[in-house]
């Protein structure tokens, strides 16, 4: 019992790290993952770099996409893109 008493504390530590920062690192994870796969052509986007456009091409070879800005085409890795904007751009403005 006296063992147990002394790997206590690490072991109350270690759950509320894996609480309160893997668990949700991984949730996230999964989220960029599946949004990054269910990217369709014409969709609005902004890059982590806050690069807006829309998305011209999709090539599931290499993971990129082609995304078309103002000042042209420009080729970004999928894990690249932030969000997409046209679900927010086109969801009725809640009101106040």
């Amino acid at each position: 019992m006296g063992e147990l008493n002394t790997f206590l504390p690490f072991i109350a530590m270690f759950a509320v790290v894996y609480f309160f920062m893997i668990a949700p690192q991984r949730k996230r994870m999964k989220q960029e993952k599946t949004f990054a796969a269910e990217l369709k052509r014409g969709d609005r986007v902004i890059t982590k770099s806050g690069m807006h456009g829309k998305v011209a091409e999709l090539n599931d070879k290499d993971n990129s996409c082609v995304i078309e800005t103002l000042a042209g085409k420009i080729k970004f890795d999928r894990s690249a893109i932030s969000m997409e904007m046209s679900r927010k751009l086109n969801a009725p403005e809640a009101k106040k």
